[in-house]
């Protein structure tokens, strides 16, 4: 087990967690959080339809088409983009907050939005998740029960072009084994 050690206890940072859907990032950053409570989890601004289960400010802020594009205008995201026909956002607020009382921030987010991050808040660590296989990942993709066979084939094809710039970001981990990638990207998060 990794023990959080940061050699900067009063510097925050933000750490952006990426890859392509269904490759296991959600399960990835819930394990972190259940062996890390003192983490933050920077909560995204989407305008996709709640899934069953996903409540208003904490899974995510579920916003109108209208209230994200005043959102945008109003430079109130740290990085945005459209996927699967919604857009998902940061909220910059929160998570400079956060920062500046030394937190650590993770964002988890879409490979669109994570390439965003660079330019905007450069001093951001990124890692890639990766799937063991692209076999793989459709059998995820399929076997979640989430999403009509067009989403599934519109998220396999974005994830080959997502998957083409994995070497843009400062890590990649790939996630066959849930202990191994979560030994993996804590030693990412708090090496020095």
């Amino acid at each position: 087990m990794v023990t959080k050690q940061n050699s900067q206890p009063n510097t925050g940072q933000l750490v952006v967690i990426t890859g392509p859907s269904g490759v296991g990032k959600g399960t990835l950053v819930k394990a972190l959080l259940a062996q890390y409570p003192d983490l933050f989890l920077s909560i995204s601004a989407t305008t996709r339809t709640p899934r069953a289960g996903e409540i208003d400010g904490q899974a995510y802020y579920f916003l109108s088409q209208e209230q994200f594009q005043q959102w945008i205008a109003a430079g109130q995201l740290l990085e945005w983009a459209e996927y699967a026909g919604n857009y998902y956002g940061t909220p910059r607020q929160a998570v400079e907050q956060q920062i500046s009382q030394g937190k650590t921030v993770l964002l988890e987010i879409e490979v669109l939005g994570a390439r965003q991050v660079k330019d905007s808040y450069p001093a951001a660590r990124r890692v890639f998740i990766l799937p063991p296989s692209p076999q793989e990942l459709e059998h995820r993709l399929r076997h979640r029960g989430q999403d009509s066979e067009a989403a599934i084939a519109k998220r396999l094809a974005k994830a080959q072009e997502e998957l083409a710039v994995s070497h843009e970001f400062d890590a990649q981990i790939v996630n066959d084994d849930l202990e191994m990638a979560l030994q993996e990207l804590a030693h990412f998060i708090w090496e020095t």
